[in-house]
């Protein structure tokens, strides 16, 4: 951990996220021939897209934010875990090759375990979320916790500008808390560079989107987010790293439990997100991006609010108040639009 005095300012922050921006955007750009040519999704029943458009700029994505990250930390003396950079290296390459070859489901899941994993187990014995439970328990909990936030960012990443309208937010509001010191700098600098990186990748997915992420992005996005949310945890601040993706968390974690009980078989590709009914209950993509968009600035005023406000009380108000919120859009989601 670095001392105060080497931690970075603000305005360094910002620069981060600038370069970040900066590296994703180009190397979509110049990376789009290539995938176009041997990274092509093809629509099918199951897809948001009608047209075949080239997947795998989550590389862009990944790379601008490690590199970004690790120069800053290198140069404000801020250490960035080798497990995480390690671990999001391979994850994304298992997410490389399921884009190209589609890997079993059960390989895909050993090998995000031990990524994740990996990160965890060499987590400081001190960096406690539950420390009533044994140590080795809580951290089991967390990588199946983990193993299932990986993918479900990666289940979400299925309608174009979804990831951003969920990224951009989630990661500025981290990048805030660590300005007002309630997060590690480590944190700051993942969610800062994976915040530009991910605005970078932005004009080439809106509507209709040129590129999408692939799993070689969604995979690691997820990774890194939910990294830096346990660090959140770790801080006490479980209510606050609970609220900032309670949206991704919500609309997966349902459909997950709803596809179980009606013994349908989860792990394959499928349209029944709340995110997914809506376009087919007469939302347009905007509509959805938007309403996603506006929940989780919802969510991350509430999450801030209970950090900032330190009262149980306002805690519960926070947590109900969030969860009421994402009802709400999932509600709409799942209905008819009314012309």
């Amino acid at each position: 951990m670095s001392s105060a005095a080497d931690a970075p300012t603000g305005a360094l922050v910002l620069l981060a996220v600038a370069l970040a921006a900066l590296i994703s955007a180009l190397v979509t750009w110049t990376s789009r021939p290539l995938l176009q040519r041997y990274a092509l999704a093809r629509p099918n029943a199951r897809s948001s897209h009608r047209i075949p458009t080239p997947q795998g700029a989550g590389i862009a994505v990944i790379a601008a934010t490690l590199i970004v990250a690790s120069l800053w930390g290198a140069t404000t003396n801020v250490a960035i875990p080798p497990a995480l950079v390690a671990a999001t290296v391979v994850i994304a390459l298992v997410g490389f090759a399921d884009d190209i070859v589609s890997l079993p489901v059960l390989v895909r899941l050993v090998l995000q375990a031990a990524c994740v994993g990996a990160v965890v187990f060499t987590a400081p014995e001190t960096a406690r979320i539950a420390p009533a439970l044994p140590l080795p328990l809580e951290r089991g909990l967390i990588v199946l916790a983990g193993v299932w936030f990986v993918n479900l960012v990666n289940f979400m990443d299925g309608l174009d500008l979804m990831t951003v309208a969920e990224v951009v937010p989630v990661t500025a509001a981290l990048l805030l808390l660590g300005m007002l010191g309630d997060l590690s700098w480590p944190a700051v600098l993942i969610a800062a560079a994976l915040c530009g990186a991910t605005l970078g990748f932005a004009p080439f997915n809106r509507p209709v989107a040129k590129v999408f992420l692939g799993d070689v992005g969604s995979l690691p996005i997820g990774l890194l987010l939910g990294w830096c949310l346990l660090e959140l945890a770790f801080r006490g601040q479980t209510a606050a790293a609970l609220l900032l993706p309670a949206y991704y968390l919500a609309d997966s974690t349902i459909t997950l439990f709803r596809r179980i009980a009606r013994r349908e078989p989860f792990w394959s590709a499928h349209r029944t997100h709340f995110y997914q009914r809506a376009t087919d209950n007469g939302f347009t993509v905007r509509q959805v991006i938007c309403e996603v968009f506006l929940v989780n600035l919802v969510l991350v005023g509430l999450a801030i609010l209970t950090i900032r406000a330190a009262a149980p009380a306002i805690t519960t108000f926070a947590v109900v108040a969030g969860a009421l919120a994402v009802a709400f859009v999932l509600r709409r989601f799942s209905r008819p639009q009314r012309c």
